[in-house]
């Protein structure tokens, strides 16, 4: 009994299946499936309808799946794999007699021959693709699906771009069919060379208890019955409706109508190649991050765009092929995104592993008709519009506007149908693209990369800052990972990088989580974290933050809860204000009672105020203090220039208040020669003096047009600065700020009140 491969076997020979899809490509570059097969039978004359029969034999060939499914099954996916994969090398060569037939029997007899063999060759391709299926569902294991396919297609496009060079080289100096021959030769050898590397992937062992031919072929067309599937085959088809044909003319219109030299033509496969290659690793690896269907959408919603394109491009220009080639390159990109999501949505979500061999084999066989149907659907457009031309706004229309249009709107209707089949996420395509969209993008690019590649401390805490930085939501899962690296700086970084990106749920519970810890250090950096962060899921954990038996966490729980603006935890920072000893406790809370705004902490505030020596926690109190007024930012703004030039500050204030004190009480002068008194003695920096007088003009000044913790504050303000002999500079300053934004707000209040009695008594009229 065949024994399966465990899934560390299937992780070590990963790389032979690399290798061999590598050595494929440029088998299927210099053969069947590039433009250098397109160009050939351009080059023999062939018209677009012969083109597009030719090239529709290759997937109707996948047809007999339908039929063959349970002998593939029973003599082993991998023994057919590799006799009809090397048999399909054999009949590839056959390609080199054309120019002998050519010669010969001359051009018909040429057209017959090369139907014949593409046609034994689709059918040799059909058999091994129909076991290759099941057969790459087992030896790939899905946890790392999509960072093989990623790995898989890096290394197919590095091999397709250098052979895309070479054949653009070759057919540009090689004369007649010679260049096209000397391709297939190569393209051959390296087909074989594929058929070596696969024989040493495990798995693909022959199914003995396989259900008979009757019985499979009744469960194949079962598989139609699952909604998911169908939806998938339909919208699957219709995407391939539409860029196949593109896909497989394109090289006839770079040529016909863009005026692209043919070896130019054969090297715009390098821009797409570069855009896959570009693109391969954020593909896969956002396919298993964030599930298959938003990145096969996305990739739809890219590749909607180029028909667009390439109707506006100019045709006959120096920069047509320039431009030609940043088309390509989005191409690229967007072709990689499709084939990488597509086969992950396949696999991981649509295909149950217990039916892969039915499932896939009608996936092959529908992807054949359609794809054999969009070739000769396509021939026949171009052909019966070769009389088309001219222009339609900004586009020009040509024998291929036919295709273009095809290409625009089938894979949006197909995208309709993928969007509802079952996955592997609940994410929507347009949450996967705001994603791109949030932070800085080529910051989290270079951030990821740079994430796997760094080892040593110092190197990992600089790369969880930069992650941090980029506000991005595509870290999350890289921080949380961060979260639990054994190095204490690491994790510490990691909190420090959480409370500077975007609030995410995820990260906010693992924050809670540290917050509740054991790890002293952490937990409190996590409880200032939870407040900079700014998620009010983190509200509950707080609370119990607060009764923690640790000083550093109380303090950092009640400033976060401040920082949330929840205001239900005032009445028990205000009783634990009165009791508290702890100097740090106390101004933890005074923080949080400012930041919430809670006049009634007025009193206690100022009582902390006179009893404090340190300067920072003065000024931090005398802030507390300006919260419960209004706005911080004028206070700050006002601490900043006092730390410069106090007198010129002072002055500047007290001058806008004599102007104010002019208009309210023309019949005041002594006030305002008070105020101007004030204002000089500050402006030269007698700070004692002109505490004097501050107090003095306080006391005169209508404390009743300012708001009640306004006109105590400022009272208390008069009393220390008397008290301290304008030592306490928190006090002037304080009190300068009520003077200028207290009375501000008081003139808004009076004016609404007049308003109000207006309304009144024009109603009572």
């Amino acid at each position: 009994m065949n024994r399966e491969p465990t899934t560390a076997e299937k992780i070590s020979k990963l790389p032979w299946s690399i290798a061999g899809n590598a050595a494929n490509t440029i088998f299927l570059q210099f053969t069947f499936f590039g433009s250098v097969f397109v160009l050939f039978l351009s080059k023999l004359n062939l018209d677009k309808t012969q083109i597009g029969f030719l090239l529709s034999l290759l997937p109707f060939s996948g047809l007999i799946a339908l039929f063959i499914t349970p002998f593939i099954a029973r003599f082993g996916y991998k023994r057919i794999y590799l006799i009809f994969f090397g048999g399909r090398n054999f009949f590839a060569a056959f390609l080199l007699l054309t120019p002998w037939i050519m010669a010969r029997f001359g051009a018909q007899a040429t057209l017959t021959f090369i139907a014949w063999v593409v046609a034994v060759f689709a059918v040799c391709r059909a058999v091994g693709v129909t076991a290759a299926f099941p057969w790459a569902q087992e030896y790939v294991p899905n946890s790392v699906r999509g960072k093989y396919s990623a790995t898989n297609n890096l290394f197919a496009t590095i091999t397709g771009f250098a052979s895309v060079t070479v054949a653009g080289l070759v057919i540009d100096y090689a004369v007649g069919l010679s260049g096209f021959m000397i391709l297939i030769g190569l393209g051959v050898l390296f087909g074989l060379i594929s058929v070596w590397l696969f024989a040493y992937v495990p798995g693909g062992a022959p199914v003995k208890d396989y259900q008979a031919k009757g019985a499979a072929t009744r469960t194949l067309f079962q598989t139609t019955r699952d909604r998911d599937f169908l939806f998938y085959l339909v919208g699957f088809g219709l995407v391939t409706l539409g860029i196949t044909p593109l896909t497989s003319f394109l090289p006839l219109f770079m040529e016909e109508q863009v005026g692209i030299s043919a070896g130019n033509v054969v090297l715009l496969q390098t821009g797409s190649l570069l855009g896959g290659l570009l693109s391969t690793y954020l593909w896969g690896w956002t396919a298993d991050r964030y599930g298959s269907r938003p990145i096969s959408l996305s990739s739809i919603l890219l590749r909607v765009l180029l028909p667009l394109c390439w109707m506006l491009m100019p045709r006959h220009s120096p920069i047509s092929l320039y431009i030609a080639l940043g088309i390509a390159l989005v191409q690229g990109i967007a072709d990689m995104g499709w084939a990488i999501g597509s086969a992950r949505l396949l696999y991981v979500s649509i295909v149950p592993p217990e039916k892969r061999t039915e499932y896939l084999a009608v996936y092959y066989a529908w992807t054949g008709i359609i794809g054999g149907i969009s070739q000769l659907v396509a021939g026949q457009i171009v052909a019966y519009s070769a009389g088309v031309s001219g222009q339609f706004l900004l586009f020009s229309l040509d024998p291929y506007t036919g295709l273009f249009i095809l290409g625009l709107i089938l894979p949006m209707m197909g995208s309709l149908l993928l969007r509802v089949v079952r996955s592997d996420t609940a994410m929507t395509v347009e949450q996967f693209a705001g994603m791109f969209l949030r932070g800085n993008p080529f910051s989290v690019v270079t951030s990821l990369v740079s994430y796997h590649f760094a080892k040593d401390e110092r190197a990992v805490v600089g790369v969880a800052e930069r992650l941090g930085e980029s506000r991005s939501p595509l870290t999350v899962d890289e921080l949380l990972e961060l979260l639990a690296d054994p190095r204490f700086n690491v994790r510490f970084e990691a909190i420090i990088s959480i409370a500077r990106t975007r609030r995410d749920p995820r990260l906010t519970e693992a924050l809670v989580q540290i917050l509740g810890g054991t790890e002293l250090a952490l937990s409190t950096v996590a409880a200032w974290a939870l407040g900079r962060v700014g998620d009010e899921a983190a509200i509950p954990a707080l609370h119990e933050g607060l009764n923690s038996p640790y000083h550093s966490i109380q303090a950092h729980s009640a400033r976060a809860l401040g920082a949330l603006g929840d205001r239900s935890v005032i009445p028990l920072l205000l009783e634990r204000l009165e009791n508290e000893p702890d100097k740090g406790l106390q101004m933890a809370y005074a923080s949080a009672l400012g930041k919430l705004q809670a006049r009634e902490a007025a009193g206690p505030l100022l009582k902390l105020l006179r009893g404090f020596e340190n300067e920072g926690a003065r000024l931090e109190l005398a802030l507390s203090l300006a919260r419960l007024v209004g706005n911080e930012g004028r206070f700050i703004e006002l601490v900043r220039q006092s730390r410069a030039e106090v007198g010129v500050t002072t002055l500047q204030i007290i001058t806008a208040l004599k102007k104010r004190i002019r208009h309210e009480f023309p019949d005041k002068p002594d006030l305002v020669k008070l105020a101007t008194q004030c204002g000089d003695t500050l402006s030269r920096n007698e700070l004692e003096s002109g505490a004097e007088l501050v107090k003095a003009l306080i006391a005169l000044l209508p404390l009743e047009r300012f708001e009640e913790t306004a006109a105590l504050i400022l009272k208390d303000c008069a009393r220390n600065l008397a008290a301290f002999k304008g030592s306490r500079l928190e006090y002037l300053l304080l009190a300068l700020y009520i003077l200028e934004t207290g009375w501000q707000a008081s003139e808004s209040r009076l004016r609404l009140r007049s308003a109000q009695e207006s309304i009144k008594s024009i109603i009572h009229r």
